[in-house]
């Protein structure tokens, strides 16, 4: 049994269904949570749609470095007076740095977990961590660079995705019942991380494919990560393409649609575990684990206006989802639990 509970911090939106099957697997195992959260991206919405308790602390510092900087120093002031309050065992979270430093500050165990070898934070959560978890694809050169020594990492094999998606099961029903016209094929796209520390860059292509999009007897269910990126959207006359409804379950939508078309990586990912189509349209540096889709055959590449215009908009064949089963959850739980307990 631990000597308090362990400290989850969500600071976007993909890590709520990161988190989701280790909350409820350490609640399984008689184990206490606390959770914070960052109001960016839908991530305190998402806590409330799946049932976990959050207290929200700090928002997104916007695009610049300096707004990312000022934000990063007041919401480590936050989370550690939470950390005062609840006094965790253990803090865990997939890279938010500034839980990192602030558990750090305070002398709490620290887990990080990351599968992008190109984000710049992880100079910051690598070397703040106990430990640095990271699927078996991820550069070594990468681990050493930014601070992650052997000793202090688990390579895991597979993708975060697998944790993600632990038990879960397809509901055939759930577009429809979200309000989402099923009776042509159903596209989910999700735009560009525009304001993450990565993404210092354009993506011509994001607006071409929008485009082609508009005119295709196809339904488009567009994901904007943001309130601002959403009226930016709007502006462009891309407004009908919008998912304007309550916040939908990611991992169903992603199972019940024909096709996924992201310039992110973690909706991608979970469409290729899944058996969903699924295209990237990410202009950085390609992920690990995304190359070795790639050459898996289960993610496609789309960098030119003529792959765009080669993009099949069409109803999927019918197979079921394949079962996830829950034995890398397992591992990552063991992992976090043997940090709590040094």
């Amino acid at each position: 049994m631990t000597r308090g509970p362990v400290w989850i911090d969500l600071g976007n939106s993909p890590h709520v269904l990161f988190f989701k099957p280790v909350i409820d697997e350490l609640h399984r195992r008689g184990v206490q949570t606390a959770v914070t959260a960052r109001d960016f991206a839908q991530t305190p919405q998402l806590c409330e749609r799946f049932g976990i308790a959050a207290e929200v602390i700090g928002r997104h510092g916007g695009a610049s470095v300096g707004g990312k900087a000022r934000e990063l120093k007041q919401r480590v002031r936050g989370l550690r007076a939470f950390a005062h309050r609840t006094r965790p065992c253990v803090a865990v979270s997939h890279n938010a740095y500034s839980q990192t430093v602030a558990a750090r500050s305070l002398g709490v165990p620290v887990m990080t977990a990351m599968d992008y070898e190109y984000q710049p934070a992880n100079h910051l959560a690598f070397r703040c961590a106990d430990l640095v978890a990271v699927p078996d694809v991820f550069p070594l050169d990468r681990l050493k660079a930014q601070g992650a020594r052997p000793g202090k990492t688990w390579r895991y094999p597979g993708l975060k995705e697998h944790i993600a998606l632990a038990g879960f099961r397809a509901d055939p029903g759930y577009l429809e019942r979200a309000g989402i016209n099923t009776s042509r094929p159903v596209i989910v796209v999700r735009p560009p991380a525009d304001m993450a520390l990565y993404h210092r860059f354009g993506n011509p292509l994001f607006p071409l494919l929008l485009g082609r999009l508009a005119k295709e007897e196809v339904t488009s269910v567009l994901l904007p990560r943001t309130e601002p990126q959403a009226a930016d959207l709007e502006a462009a006359g891309f407004g009908g393409l919008l998912w304007l409804g309550e916040p939908l379950d990611g991992r169903q939508l992603v199972a019940g649609a024909d096709a996924v078309v992201s310039a992110g990586g973690s909706m991608n990912r979970e469409a290729a575990v899944l058996g969903t189509p699924a295209y990237s349209v990410f202009a950085g540096k390609l992920a690990a684990v995304d190359r070795t889709l790639v050459a898996e055959g289960s993610l496609r590449l789309l960098q030119s206006a003529d792959d765009l215009a080669r993009l099949p908009l069409q109803e999927k064949a019918v197979a079921a989802p394949p079962q996830i089963g829950d034995a890398l959850l397992m591992q990552f739980v063991e992992r976090l639990l043997d940090v709590a307990r040094r």
